[in-house]
């Protein structure tokens, strides 16, 4: 796994953040957008960063979500 997809992932569309630390599943872009390459991230510091690198205007209500079942 490329170690520069590890981090935490936003999608504006569903107003969720994920954390990726294996390649189970990655996201793809325009969807999701790379907040930050930590890992262990907060959600608070991951708002703020949200707010910081403009991808919404508020992001109070971010919340973590979950990864898509993989197909088998």
């Amino acid at each position: 796994m490329d170690p520069n997809k590890i981090g935490i992932y936003f999608s504006s569309n569903e107003n969720k953040v994920v954390r990726i630390t294996s390649p189970y599943w990655l996201p793809e872009e325009p969807e999701w957008v790379m907040v930050t390459n930590e890992p262990n991230a907060t959600l608070l510091a991951v708002r703020d960063l949200i707010v910081e690198k403009s991808l919404a205007s508020d992001a109070s209500d971010v919340t973590w979500g979950s990864l898509p079942l993989k197909d088998e």
